[in-house]
């Protein structure tokens, strides 16, 4: 089987939570297209596992709410022609999604006031730029 979906850390999705169905490819690729199920679908019903703690389940369920279908987060992969490469990627795809998903949110910023020095050549910097462009007017006829 393919290697197994960490979320992040030591948090893994059991083998067991995880549904695989498999279809054939749409486009190009001849005879063999034709005839094996290489495109992958891999769902994962995120509102009833237990494989995440409840703070990375809850961040999870909030961030992914737009992909989630009655709690079922579903990937799909159909770029390589073999279904084995079709399911790596979707694993990984899902764990990226995941991982991105129940990472903690970024440190608020702290708002911070500009250097008097940093305003005083700020505006001097204005001040010389106004006097070149204006240098390149148009000189009137006297």
């Amino acid at each position: 089987m393919t290697e197994p979906v960490r979320v992040r850390g030591s948090v893994i999705v059991p083998d067991a939570e995880l549904v695989w169905r498999f279809s054939r490819s749409s486009g190009p690729g001849g005879q063999h297209v034709n005839t094996s199920d290489s495109k992958v679908e891999l769902r994962w019903d995120l509102a009833a596992s237990e494989a995440l703690p409840p703070v990375w389940k809850e961040r999870a369920l909030e961030r992914l709410a737009s992909r989630l279908v009655d709690g079922v987060l579903t990937v799909r992969a159909s770029e390589h022609r073999s279904q084995w490469r079709n399911r790596e990627v979707a694993a990984a795809r899902l764990a990226s999604l995941l991982g991105e998903a129940t990472a903690p949110p970024p440190k608020a910023r702290r708002a911070t006031k500009p250097s008097r020095g940093m305003v005083e050549r700020r505006l001097e910097n204005k001040r010389h730029r106004a006097s070149l462009k204006q240098g390149r007017g148009r000189i009137k006829p006297e």
